[in-house]
């Protein structure tokens, strides 16, 4: 996939995200969201190839522009986007698969200074509220919701829930689909 046609791909997934978005030139020119996931790819590039320092320093100045820390190392796949973006922070062995929404203050962090696999994994279609943290080597299950302001330290299966400081998972029941967005005892 062209570059051109990733960037359209991106716009579509942030206007199918935000009901706020009023237009791909608006959404284009002002998601910090979008602009820290473009320049992840240039700094992933450069840390791929080798390029380790060039990439910690285009990494870092998108951070002082954005306020969302991605760490070069980490696996991020299509049509991630991140709304109200400040204060996200994703570590290096992070990996972050298709169709995942997070909002502003999320961490995806380590729980240890060893080297190896410290961050979690996040499967296809998982949305993360505002100010959760996933912590360790731990897998989010396909489709889950992390509430807002979770702490999230044990592997999650497909269709989870997850709220509360330790998060608690629970299957999503049929009325959790999206509907638990709206949930004030879910609130995203």
């Amino acid at each position: 996939m062209g570059v051109l046609s990733r960037i359209r791909e991106d716009i579509r997934a942030a206007r199918a995200h935000d009901p706020a978005a009023r237009g791909n030139a608006e959404v284009f020119l002002s998601y910090s969201g979008l602009h820290a996931v473009w320049a992840y790819r240039v700094h992933h590039r450069l840390w791929s190839r080798g390029f380790k320092t060039a990439a910690r320093f285009v990494s870092q100045f998108t951070r002082f522009l954005t306020g969302i820390e991605i760490h070069p190392g980490a696996r991020i796949g299509r049509r991630f986007f991140i709304d109200h973006g400040m204060g996200v922070v994703i570590g290096e062995t992070a990996e972050v698969d298709d169709d995942v929404m997070l909002y502003h203050g999320v961490t995806l962090g380590g729980k240890s200074r060893g080297t190896g696999k410290r961050h979690p994994t996040i499967e296809r279609g998982v949305t993360i509220g505002a100010g959760a943290k996933i912590l360790g080597p731990i897998v989010i299950g396909a489709g889950s919701i992390v509430g807002a302001n979770a702490v999230v330290t044990k592997d999650a299966p497909p269709q989870s829930l997850l709220v509360g400081v330790p998060a608690i998972a629970r299957p999503r029941g049929e009325g959790d689909h999206g509907l638990a967005l709206l949930d004030p005892e879910y609130q995203i």
